[in-house]
């Protein structure tokens, strides 16, 4: 029986690697992007061949946030293609079964169930039970969850799921796009919507007023640095508190233009918000939206230009925010 929070994540989810096992079949009733990030990330740094297939259960009643299933989309399609899997279930009646099953060359030969959904909550944070079952029964009944669902990044995925928008304020935005008056509009609806949620800006400025020009958002304009590397510096008064998970958890970041970015909190004392699978996407993001050319510094009158010298984020779960960088000029 596993029970232990600080080793559950390595006990269930990466030590049979070292037993040869080279594919990871999960079902879980829910599961996150974030979560599914820092274990491909993990297993990475291990350098070993594994194809990680997830399967989430609870889809059919309730459907899945937007921000998780852009995220998983990207880890299919970009950041992790050919080693990862996403697919929902999308028939009822749903599935509250938490199941990780190994396999090596083939043939299952390790399997745990218990509690813990595939969140980071569950792995690490809070109090879940793990106990060893028959990896052959245990695989038999994943396959035959196999057929009731769909995977996430097939063109039918929306239609068959629901794809449901945090706060209802996506929607709200995918509807306004129609012209620029009324995605003014929409901005200030989607505020409201917003609302209610806890809600922090940080500001690119430092202190003196001025635009940082080699930290920030212009970390990488150092000799032998990429150019495009940036982070977000936090204030003592956010990174001492806990709006953001703790350092080195990850979590999903939907941008009001709907990018997704998997970031984590970096630096001493977590003062800084990183994109850990590349340092350089958070610094693309932002010259983008300020139409400051790639490689480029961006300087205070960039902001001034765009309109807005801070950022917004409001969290959605532990693991999901929203940023809100939209430009009211």
């Amino acid at each position: 029986m596993i029970i232990d929070k600080d080793t559950i994540f390595h006990d269930v989810l990466m030590k049979p690697i070292l037993d040869g096992g080279d594919r990871l079949c999960i079902l879980s009733a829910y599961a996150t992007s974030a979560m599914a990030f820092r274990h491909l990330e993990t297993i990475r740094e291990w350098k070993r061949p594994l194809l990680l297939d997830l399967v989430i259960g609870m889809t059919p009643f309730d459907g899945i946030s937007l921000t998780n299933h852009r995220g998983f989309q990207k880890l299919v399609t970009d950041d992790f293609a050919g080693t990862f899997q996403c697919s929902y279930v999308h028939r009822p009646p749903s599935i509250h079964s938490k199941l990780y099953i190994w396999l090596r060359e083939g043939e299952p030969f390790r399997a745990f169930a218990g509690s813990a959904n595939y969140t980071q909550q569950a792995f690490g944070q809070q109090r879940e039970l793990v106990v060893s079952c028959d990896p052959v029964d245990s695989f038999d009944y994943f396959d035959s969850i196999v057929p009731e669902t769909i995977y996430c990044d097939h063109n039918d995925a929306e239609h068959l799921v629901q794809v449901y928008n945090d706060k209802e304020i996506l929607r709200r935005q995918e509807m306004a796009k129609a012209s620029e008056e009324a995605e003014l509009q929409q901005t200030l609806v989607g505020l409201e919507e917003l609302a209610g949620l806890p809600r922090r800006c940080v500001s690119f400025l430092a202190n003196d007023g001025e635009l940082p020009q080699t930290s920030g958002l212009n970390w990488g304009q150092r000799e032998g640095r990429e150019p495009n590397q940036a982070y977000i510096k936090l204030p003592a008064s956010i990174y001492h508190g806990d709006f953001f998970p703790p350092v080195a958890v990850h979590f999903t970041v939907l941008t009001d233009d709907r990018k997704v970015m998997i970031c984590t909190r970096a630096q001493q004392n977590g003062k800084a918000i990183h994109t850990p699978h590349n340092n350089s996407e958070i610094g693309v993001y932002f010259r983008r939206r300020l139409g400051v050319p790639l490689d480029d510094a961006v300087t205070r009158q960039d902001l001034e230009n765009y309109g807005r010298s801070d950022v917004c984020f409001y969290k959605i779960d532990d693991e999901t925010y929203f940023m809100d960088f939209r430009n009211a000029v």
